[in-house]
């Protein structure tokens, strides 16, 4: 279900287009605007397509342990090679109407133009957490995203199946570059040494 914004609707008041609404848009009649107005007044994770918004389960101890754990270990050399890496919340313009909020963000670049303060234009690479309430969404539905969004490389951390899988952009789609299970060293095709340890991953507390 794309939100519990039927919640949202019925008890937060914002301000939207400088009117103090009652009730916020029904789903579908959301604008870009009001969705990025919503996203600043709440420590929600929301995404946002084509007019409905979607808010995002509150990640678990377990969920950010390896968030971190990831972040930490891609740092250090995407920094020292003149990059860029950042974790959610942040986000990330697909395309106009649709807005994702991926757990982490990288460029190549930290003078890439795409990297902006509001959101992201673009990204070399991403990487998602599967969550349990709904797999799909990370594992059929943003593979699509981030495809039309020309993201270059996707990695999917699944926890419920203790794999991480690396797609790699080809024309408009993605490619199964590696689907790395315990055991073996997760890599990325597209910046040569970005590695890790699926055990190390699944394991950390």
């Amino acid at each position: 279900m794309a939100i519990d914004a039927r919640t949202l609707e019925l008890k937060l008041i914002r301000r939207a287009d400088g009117i103090e609404l009652d009730l916020l848009p029904l789903q579908g009649l959301w604008t870009e605007e009001q969705y990025l107005a919503l996203t600043n007044q709440t420590n929600h994770l929301i995404e946002f397509s084509d007019g409905a918004i979607e808010v995002l389960p509150m990640p678990t101890s377990r969920h950010q342990v390896m968030l971190l754990l990831l972040y930490e270990l891609f740092r250090a050399m995407i920094q020292r090679a003149g990059g860029k890496i950042l974790v959610a919340p942040l986000r990330l313009l697909v395309r106009p109407g649709k807005f994702r909020e991926p757990d982490i963000l990288m460029l190549r670049d930290a003078k890439d133009p795409r990297y902006q303060d509001a959101f992201w234009l673009g990204a070399d690479l991403v990487v998602e957490i599967v969550s349990p309430d709904r797999p799909e969404r990370d594992t059929e539905e943003k593979p699509r995203d981030y495809a039309e969004a020309g993201i270059p490389e996707y990695w999917i951390v699944n926890p419920l199946t203790e794999t991480i899988t690396v797609l790699s952009l080809v024309g408009d789609a993605y490619t199964e570059y590696g689907v790395f299970q315990r055991g073996d060293r997760a890599s990325s095709k597209l910046l040569a040494g970005l590695s890790v340890a699926v055990d190390e991953l699944f394991d950390a507390r």
